[in-house]
């Protein structure tokens, strides 16, 4: 697919946000996923940056965040000690991010996920935030662990809405996740159209059987289920 039938720069509308989003990105989604919904979020969001790496203990920009009194920094992870967004009040959803928030997201396959999070001493000790999700994935072209696993853009995007309910957030997320949704839809049409030379004319029994969500293949992101 050529890069201008991909291009979604017409689609980008980035957000402004009270909390800062840290995308702690594997090597191997910043080199081969240059159009990865990592990449994708950080475009959507003012208040972001991308930070490409494995091992964080030692990493300068993180651990002046870390560092900055004035910060509230949490870690988007699932598990049982988290605070849940989902399940909180508004009040104590405010309370709990304080006025400036950090939100470290790790972007990357689960497996790469579960390693950064393991090597990085100065995460392990980070408040974690979760929520619980009850929506698929619209990522279809990707086949994930299990049904409700969620890619990085959509898991920001739920997390966002969660912080608005929470009156944390203000900002309108009606057109967040048109990028991804756009970049899904190309990708469909570029498979079914018989005039590429990557045609597939069993596409549609292709994409069905990604929809099974093999449990041998896991695939991006953070907020998967947890086994």
């Amino acid at each position: 697919m050529s890069p201008k039938s991909t291009c979604i720069c017409k689609h980008i509308h980035p957000l402004h946000t009270k909390t800062r989003f840290i995308i702690l990105m594997h090597p191997k989604e910043y080199k081969k996923e240059k159009n990865g919904t990592g990449h994708m979020t950080k475009l959507q969001l003012e208040n972001s940056e991308i930070i490409v790496g494995v091992d964080f203990t030692n990493n300068k920009r993180v651990n002046d965040i870390l560092a900055n009194e004035n910060n509230s920094s949490f870690l988007l992870y699932p598990g049982k000690e988290n605070f849940n967004l989902s399940l909180s009040k508004s009040s104590e959803v405010n309370a709990f991010m304080g006025h400036h928030p950090h939100l470290f997201i790790l972007d990357g396959t689960w497996p790469c996920a579960r390693k950064m999070l393991k090597l990085s001493k100065n995460l392990q000790s980070l408040k974690r935030v979760s929520f619980d999700n009850d929506i698929k994935s619209k990522f279809i072209i990707k086949q994930q662990p299990e049904s409700l696993c969620l890619s990085t853009i959509e898991s920001v995007f739920t997390v966002l809405n969660l912080l608005k309910e929470g009156d944390v957030e203000h900002c309108d997320t009606k057109d967040f996740l048109m990028p991804f949704e756009k970049m899904i839809a190309h990708q469909l049409d570029y498979l079914r159209n018989p005039n590429n030379k990557n045609y597939s004319s069993t596409a549609d029994n292709e994409i069905a059987a990604k929809n099974l969500y093999k449990k041998t293949t896991e695939r991006n992101t953070i907020f998967e289920v947890e086994h």
